[in-house]
């Protein structure tokens, strides 16, 4: 039972899951691992994904802290996505969800996984 004194650890999981609660998010978390990219290269690693998908994703993910968004002054405008501090801590949390899901809930093998999660 928790004391009256203590914070709930609610609202801290719900921020910690809203992050990924997008369908993409995990995708872009994960090839952003690899190091920083520009829009163009993270659609094409990303099989499937729409222009709108990719830029609703990023906006999400920047809005978080998560990834950050560096333009440079070329032309046509260059944008490049890294992971922020916060995000590169939050991969850690991925992974230990991936190693969660390896012992626990994955049940067939259609699912892959890699390192950098």
């Amino acid at each position: 039972m928790s004391e009256p004194n203590e914070v709930p650890c609610y609202p801290a999981i719900t921020a910690a899951i809203e992050v990924i609660s997008g369908k993409w998010s995990y995708a872009v978390i994960s090839q952003l691992c690899q190091g920083a990219q520009r829009f163009n290269q993270l659609q094409r690693s990303l099989t499937g994904i729409s222009i709108k998908s990719l830029t609703d994703t990023l906006r999400h993910l920047e809005q978080r802290g998560i990834v950050s968004r560096k333009v440079f002054p070329t032309v046509p405008v260059t944008v490049e996505y890294a992971l922020t501090e916060s995000g590169v801590a939050y991969n850690e949390v991925l992974v230990r969800m991936r190693d969660w899901g390896v012992r626990w809930g994955v049940s067939d093998n259609s699912h892959s996984f890699t390192d950098g999660v």
